[in-house]
This record gives C-alpha cells, structure tokens and sequence, in this order.
C-alpha cells in the first residue's frame, strides 16, 4: 500500500529528516520517501492508516494539506 501526502511547512533537510522518523515510528510503515522541493511525501507500507500519518507529521510541526 502506498500513500502520497502532500506537506506544507518544509524547508531544509532538518524537516525532511523529521517527517521521515516521525513516519517511520509507525506501525506498517516500511519506507518513507520526501521530496523537499514538491512538498511531497511518499508512504509505503502495510494497514496504512490515514488519521494516524496526519497526526503524526502535524506532532512533527508540519500541515498536511493531502492525502492520497
């Protein structure tokens, strides 16, 4: 399974590195891939869930604008 989130609130390798630990501390998830200059981040992994990827990218310090 696989998710595209998109991110606002990311602008140097710092943020970058934030939102991939603070995803990759969830259960299912087995990669994470952020793109700095689309604000794009891609989540792959099992049993995905939605809310809890939001929850724990905005406890990082960032908005998610989309999840796909």
């Amino acid at each position: 399974m696989k998710k595209i989130m998109l991110v606002e609130g990311m602008s140097c390798n710092h943020c970058v590195m934030a939102v991939t630990n603070a995803l990759k501390g969830l259960e299912g998830v087995s990669n994470v891939d952020v793109n700095l200059e689309s604000k794009k981040v891609e989540v792959v992994g099992d049993n995905l869930i939605e809310e809890a990827l939001k929850e724990a990218v905005e406890e990082a310090g960032y908005d998610v604008i989309e999840i796909n």
